[in-house]
């Protein structure tokens, strides 16, 4: 029987883009330009959020 994973929330700050480049103005000697990579602070670049663990007691 299949396990079925609810989706997690897109994170609010990047809207799911969680990673973008960014181009620093220099170009490498073979001529192409020189980038750089940027990470979503709030989601740490996996473009969702976490939810928070619900934790259900068993037995009284």
């Amino acid at each position: 029987m299949p396990q079925h994973t609810l989706p997690r929330p897109i994170c609010g700050h990047c809207d799911g883009f969680p990673t973008v480049t960014i181009t620093t103005g220099t170009r490498t000697p073979t001529g192409q330009r020189q980038t750089i990579s940027a990470h979503c602070p709030a989601c740490h670049g996996t473009g969702h959020t976490t939810t928070a663990h619900v934790h259900t007691r068993i037995g009284a």
